[in-house]
């Protein structure tokens, strides 16, 4: 079979089978899948990889088909990898007898599937969060590193907060070419695809609530490279734990309220400290957003519960996954609401979710966790989103600070000050 991509002798081998059938598939999907960008060659991947699908949908037949192939020839990844968070935890989210049953339909394959994972190079039984760049989970590439990445919040955290280059490419092919060790060069794995076509000029009198300056950002550039100019006057020029977890949460709404991949914020990213305006293309188009702008977009959020006014039944926080820090400042934002209410407990069922290592750190802080559960909220470490996807559960009124799960599932979405108000008082203020 001829490409259009040029390949090494080696590359051509792996093709021709020199490493096996299953290799072979694999290098021929991951060639096919950069032709469709006119990627023009491969290039290695320099860290190891993050995957995105972690559930054992039992629908996904062909993905097990895939993964018993890959495991009969004993192929693994080139390094060992991290992957999205798991879908179930009855310990810490309850769910009734017919929830039950429906996710034990839904996803009755996990047990076998990270069977799969492991036997593929899972780095270990705690390697599930989509915040896999945590200094607790370990999985942090460096400024430079080519990355074969699926997950949206990761990819566009990766590729900005850290400078890393990677594409947001669909699940499996990640995977794919974690095996291969190579993924197709085009697009946010060169230097011009990393330009900005964006100038977005923050205009505002306050910090912007990040999840909804993300959501702002994402819905207007969709798919291109916004420059952010401004923001450093509300969050500084140091990427601290601070920063970091406001351009998570800011970034993972980029991404899922539009498709952005990466974005670039002056006086504070890498590249945008290293090479500053050299990374606006000409022609650039601009985007004020001001606080009647941010309004505007909050306000224009759907509701889709059957009942618009319904009483909350549970809320869900951490979507990315929190920061050891995150849930630290969640504590005592709970604490102090707790005490403006006077009350002692949360009115409404209210689950933190954050990967399993950093709710192992957290829980090391016996003063901060003792607080924590004192207040009656939960922890763990979950996939909201995957949780939400039971169609019983998709029908509970839920509430939750995060614009992605807002974006994928029926949950509602407010502002961190406002789900602690909710949180406590156990319904939303008319």
């Amino acid at each position: 079979m001829e490409y259009k991509m040029f390949l090494t002798d080696e590359e051509k081998d792996i093709l021709n089978g020199s490493k096996g059938e299953v290799m072979a598939k694999v290098a021929k999907s991951v060639v096919m899948y950069g032709e469709v960008f006119d990627a023009k060659r491969l290039v290695p991947v320099t860290a190891p990889s993050h995957l995105v699908t972690s559930f054992g949908i039992s629908l996904m037949k062909a993905v097990f088909a895939i993964m018993d192939e890959i495991n009969d020839a004993g192929v693994t990844t080139i390094g060992k990898f991290t992957v999205d968070p798991r879908p179930l935890d009855y310990e810490n989210v309850k769910c009734n007898l017919l929830e039950k049953l429906v996710f034990g339909i839904i996803y009755g394959k996990q047990k076998d599937y990270e069977e799969q994972l492991k036997k593929t190079g899972l780095k270990d039984s705690n390697a599930f969060s989509c915040t896999c760049y945590m200094e607790e989970v370990g999985n942090i590439p460096k400024k430079g590193d080519i990355l074969s990445w699926a997950e949206s919040s990761a990819v566009v955290y990766a590729n900005s907060v850290i400078g890393a280059r990677c594409n947001r490419n669909s699940g499996i092919i990640e995977m794919f070419g974690a095996i291969l060790g190579k993924v197709p060069e085009f697009d946010l794995l060169t230097d011009e695809g990393r330009k900005a076509t964006w100038i977005v000029q923050i205009k505002t009198t306050k910090k912007p609530e990040a999840q909804v300056l993300g959501s702002a950002i994402g819905m207007k550039v969709m798919s291109e490279v916004p420059y952010i100019k401004g923001l450093d006057k509300f969050i500084g020029k140091e990427l601290n734990a601070q920063t970091k977890d406001y351009l998570k949460d800011m970034g993972a709404a980029t991404a899922s309220n539009g498709a952005v991949g990466l974005y670039h914020v002056e006086n504070l990213t890498p590249e945008a400290v290293e090479l500053k305006d050299a990374l606006i293309k000409d022609k650039a188009k601009v985007y004020v957003i001001d606080d009647a702008e941010l309004e505007r977009v909050k306000k224009n959020y759907p509701v889709i519960w059957k009942n618009a006014d319904a009483k909350p039944s549970r809320c869900f926080i951490g979507c990315p996954h929190l920061s050891y820090n995150q849930l630290i400042e969640w504590t005592d934002r709970i604490g102090k609401e707790l005490e403006k209410q006077g009350k002692k407990k949360v009115s409404l069922e209210t689950v933190f979710t954050a990967a399993p290592d950093v709710v192992a750190h957290f829980k090391e802080n016996k003063e901060y966790y003792d607080r924590f559960i004192s207040y009656g909220t939960k922890i763990s470490s979950i996939c909201p989103l995957m949780y939400m996807n039971n169609p019983i559960c998709g029908k509970r009124a839920v509430v939750t600070n995060s614009n992605k799960l807002r974006t994928y599932t029926t949950a509602r979405y407010y502002t961190d000050e406002e789900i602690a108000g909710i949180a406590v008082r156990g319904d939303i203020a008319r």
